[in-house]
């Protein structure tokens, strides 16, 4: 049955009255709507589908409710989806393939776009629907991706706006669609490059989604593989999108500089030596590679993201690669005419890339500079006008806020500095000033009038050129020679040639004297340079001559509002009077304003490049109409003026420069008076942290010094304990006559290393005593630095601090003198077990021996004697060291150093002290086990034992009453 019916729709019924494409399509449309197969369904799409080109009308009309409902329903078959987007595409898509007749391709074209843009409307009347398309775009099928990527092209080239507002609410809307740069069939991805250009068009918002969806990375992945400047329509496509993702849009400008993109751009550049065959591909892609270049340093571009960019292509060597080019042989002129303008947009107002281009020769015999060899282009009148255009605006941007370049041209025009042998750009300007091109004329002098631009000293400069008309004639000042010019002008026989050529020579006056004063004497000095002036502005000449007079009334404005009176004839007044008289105020200020009513003046005023149809319409450059901006409205008001106002007026200006001299003085004082404030803040804040730190140091010096304490004391209860024991060891010399020889040899090799033990604790009660002297000279210096830094009535409560400061520090002296006393008798009671005499009862071999031990026990009692005496001059002299101290104010780092150098000593303090305790415990094992031996060598020790016992308690009252001096000490 459905094969029947698709016979008699499409054909082959045998007779009767044939169904019109109306009737055969809305049967379509019937049986896409109640059809429950699939297959069927698929059919009829599919018949659709072929007749939508011949009945675009007629389908888009019937067929697109349907479709979408197809696109809605049917997702699981990818076939009926490809169908019903290719048959959208065809009714909304206003590209025509069949041909047709020349007299109706314009009425045809325009129907075609009427029904492109009526059929787009309709089906964006549900938002969702491109939501649904945006959503069919996942699908990987070749067959639903590729007329889904086409569709959507097509409805953005209709309704851009609407589009791109619907995809952008549309969540990961823009993420899907740059998915499709990563596809593997070449197709999809192509076709998706000019979906995301169509997309991208006007609207900044998707342009920073795109570029942070990794666009410029995936972008230039794929010009290099396509072979960059010499692949094909791909990489023409990547280049239009990345004009696109980056023109007029800051961030992501900074973007791509920021991402290091810039650097990738370099190896487009790279030419070889023969540059013949160039296809017109590759001319393309290469002229859309220097407008990227132009885009990242547009001087519509904040000056500081473009000095940024400029920094970078020099950096990376794009700069040098594209001056390769420039001066490279067999290059085609379009491109080099674009490669002149990008490298001038590179170096504008840069420096640094200024130098170096100023640095760059032509690989000529001699070498000459590129400078040189691209003014010989702008002053030859056979080279084509775009690439002259360009070369006087590279020349422009070599010399704009380029004071440094501006000398060395003017230098190449002064006598000392020309070189008859070799041609220098002053000589090319002057040549090109005079010559018989009006053209020339009007670059040369447009050049020259660069090399003044703001700069006072090049106008005065240029004062000294003298040149040489003729043979037996005086030199004339260059000044003089283009005045000359001007009032000569009617030798020149073409009248737009003359016009040109005397817009030039104004133009470049105009700027000469222009704040130069000087320059301003010289020109009124000629004495028919004012005539000639008011003449030209008095006479009625045509609307080509307008200009002409408004730009001698510009420049005769110039001379009085610039005038110092020097010159007797021509001040300020009498120039004044002269156009009252002979042009009338009136007339004048009509006559001036008719430079910037010129129908050219606006187009030159709106951007830096020179861009012009054509050679006759060169007559107005852009820092000119800034010139003229800022000069029309005051010499408006200087004609006006008279002379009683005008010293009205300098006497205001001289009230305003003392007022703004007496405000500058108060600005300096209220400045210094701010920086002392600020010194006065960081001081305090200085003092507060440095208290902070000192009450920081006292809390740990007092929980260390508590440490000492507690150890001094088990010190102090070992050593004793120790005495007791040699004491005992000494008394009972008389049992051990019977000791074998080689065990009394062990017996004083033990007494002797407990001595040197009882040396080496003297030798560290001594350091413990540098420890605390170190420690209170610390904090007395920190005291008195605390004390000497807090002057002033801010600080009442920082002395408040010092002052609890000091009394803790003198506890801590106090503490200190009391651990000096313990260590003294300390002492006391080692010398006494030192004393103790040996026995008389021993042999005459061990009688000789003590007699040793106590002659050198004597010479260690001495040294300590000597020893104590060092320390007692060493301490007055530590007297008189911290009274020196407390005059001199110590700095925070000094006390940084200081704590650092306490804390270390302090830790190596509590170590040596914990070897000592494991020493004397060493000690008390040994003694307990000669006890033994002695025992086990049958001596009786029971006798002694009570005695120790005695001295024990003793030793332990007398530890007893020691610690309670030691707690009403500390009370």
């Amino acid at each position: 049955m459905t094969m029947n019916f698709f016979r008699g729709v499409m054909g082959g019924q045998p007779a009767g009255p044939q169904p019109t494409g109306a009737e055969t399509i809305h049967k379509l449309c019937d049986r896409v709507a109640s059809s429950t197969l699939l297959e069927d369904r698929r059919d009829a799409v599919r018949a659709l589908k072929s007749l939508s080109k011949k009945y675009r009308l007629e389908v888009g009309t019937q067929a697109m409710d349907h479709l979408v409902h197809i696109l809605q329903t049917d997702r699981s078959d990818s076939e009926i989806l490809g169908y019903a987007l290719d048959t959208l595409y065809n009714i909304i898509c206003n590209d025509e393939e069949e041909e047709q007749d020349e007299s109706e391709d314009e009425n045809a074209q325009k129907q075609d776009e009427d029904l492109g843009v009526l059929f787009t409307d309709k089906f964006l009347g549900d938002s969702e629907n491109v939501t649904l398309l945006l959503t069919l775009l996942e699908e990987f099928d070749f067959h639903v991706r590729w007329p889904g990527v086409k569709l959507l092209t097509a409805l953005l080239k209709n309704q851009c706006n609407q589009v791109q507002g619907v995809i952008l609410v549309s969540p990961m809307g823009v993420s899907r669609l740059m998915d499709l740069l990563a596809d593997s069939r070449e197709v999809i991805r192509n076709d998706g490059l000019l979906l995301l250009q169509q997309l991208t068009k006007g609207n900044a918002a998707i342009q920073k989604i795109v570029a942070f969806e990794n666009a410029f990375e995936r972008l230039l992945d794929i010009i290099t593989e396509e072979g960059s400047s010499d692949g094909g329509i791909v990489v023409e496509d990547c280049l239009l999108l990345l004009v696109n993702l980056l023109k007029n849009n800051s961030s992501n400008q900074n973007f791509f500089k920021e991402g290091s993109y810039i650097q990738r751009m370099k190896p487009w550049f790279e030419v070889g030596d023969d540059n013949s065959g160039w296809s017109a591909q590759k001319v393309t892609n290469l002229h859309l590679m220097l407008q990227l270049v132009r885009v990242m340093v547009s001087p519509v571009n904040s000056p500081g993201a473009t000095s940024s960019c400029q920094k970078s292509m020099y950096q990376c060597g794009l700069l040098q690669q594209l001056c390769t080019i420039l001066m490279a042989t067999g290059v085609p002129a379009d491109i080099l005419t674009e490669t002149i303008n990008t490298v001038s947009e590179v170096i504008r107002g840069s420096q640094i890339n200024q130098d170096y281009f100023a640095s760059v020769n032509a690989p000529s015999n001699p070498p000459r500079p590129a400078i040189v060899v691209l003014l010989m282009s702008m002053v030859n009148e056979r080279q084509p006008f775009v690439l002259r255009c360009a070369v006087l605006y590279c020349f422009q941007c070599f010399l704009y806020k380029n004071q440094k370049g501006q000398g060395e041209i003017v230098a190449t025009l002064l006598p000392s500095t020309i070189d008859a042998n070799s041609i220098s750009a002053g000589q090319l300007l002057c040549g090109g000033l005079f010559s018989a091109d009006s053209l020339s004329n009007w670059c040369a002098a447009v050049a020259l009038a660069h090399a003044l631009q703001d700069n006072l000293t090049q106008k005065e400069q240029l004062l000294r050129v003298q040149l040489a008309t003729s043979l037996g004639k005086p030199p004339v000042s260059l000044l003089q020679q283009c005045t000359n010019i001007l009032s000569q002008g009617d030798k020149i026989n073409r009248r737009g040639s003359k016009v040109q050529t005397r817009v030039g020579l104004l133009m470049l006056l105009c700027t000469w004297i222009s704040n130069c004063p000087i320059a301003v004497t010289h020109f009124l000095h000629n004495q028919e340079n004012v005539p000639f002036l008011t003449g030209q502005i008095s006479e009625n000449l045509g609307e080509d001559e307008r200009l002409v007079q408004g730009l001698c009334a510009l420049l005769l404005g110039i001379c009085i509002y610039y005038n110092d009176n020097s010159l007797e004839n021509y001040t300020k007044d009498k120039l004044k009077q002269l156009i009252e008289k002979r042009i009338g105020k009136e007339n004048f200020v009509e006559k001036l304003g008719f430079v910037t009513k010129h129908e050219l003046y606006s187009r030159a005023a709106q951007k830096p490049q020179p861009v012009f149809p054509s050679p006759e319409q060169m007559l107005f450059d852009h820092e000119f109409t800034k010139l003229v901006k800022e000069l029309e409205g005051v010499i408006t008001k200087a004609v006006h003026k008279t002379s009683e106002e005008e010293k009205k007026e300098e006497e205001v200006k001289k009230t305003l420069e003392q007022h703004d001299s007496i405000v500058i003085q108060y600005k300096d004082l209220i400045r210094d008076q701010d920086t002392q404030i600020q010194e006065l803040r960081e001081q305090v804040s200085t003092l507060s942290l440095n208290s902070e730190q000192m009450q920081n140091q006292i809390a740990q010096q007092q929980s260390q010094i508590q440490q000492h304490k507690d150890q001094y004391n088990i010190l102090k209860l070992k050593l004793g304990k120790d005495s007791q024991g040699l004491s005992s060891s000494q008394g009972e010399g008389t049992h051990v006559n019977g000791l074998h020889s080689e065990e009394l040899s062990q017996l004083r090799e033990e007494v002797e290393e407990l001595r040197r033990q009882h040396a080496l604790q003297h030798t560290q009660l001594s350091d413990k005593d540098s420890l605390i002297n170190t420690l209170r000279c610390g904090a007395a210096a920190a005291a008195q630095t605390a004390e000497g830094g807090a002057g002033g009535s801010d600080n009442t409560e920082l002395l408040r601090e010092v002052e609890s400061l000091r009394s803790r520090v003198q506890a801590q002296c106090a503490e200190i003198s009391q651990l000096q006393t313990e260590r003294q008798e300390l002492i006391r009671r080692a010398e006494a077990v030192s004393s103790v005499p040996a026995s008389s009862s021993e042999s005459s071999a061990d009688t000789v021996t003590v007699s040793e031990l106590e002659s050198r026990l004597a010479a260690q009692t001495t040294e300590a004697e000597r020893l104590k005496e060092e320390c007692r001059g060493l301490r007055e002299g530590h007297a008189g060291l911290e009274q020196q101290l407390a005059s001199a104010t110590s700095t925070v780092a000094i006390e940084q150093t200081e704590k650092t150098k306490l804390q270390q000593e302090v830790q190596e303090s509590k170590k040596e002290q914990d070897d000592l305790l494991m020493l004397l415990a060493d000690q008390d094992q040994k003694i307990l086990n000669l006890k033994q031996r002695l025992r086990d060598l049958g001596e009786t020790i029971d006798e002694d034992e009570d005695e120790l016992d005695a001295r024990d308690q003793f030793c332990e009252d007398d530890d007893d009453d020691n610690e309670e001096e030691d707690e009403e000490n500390n009370d």
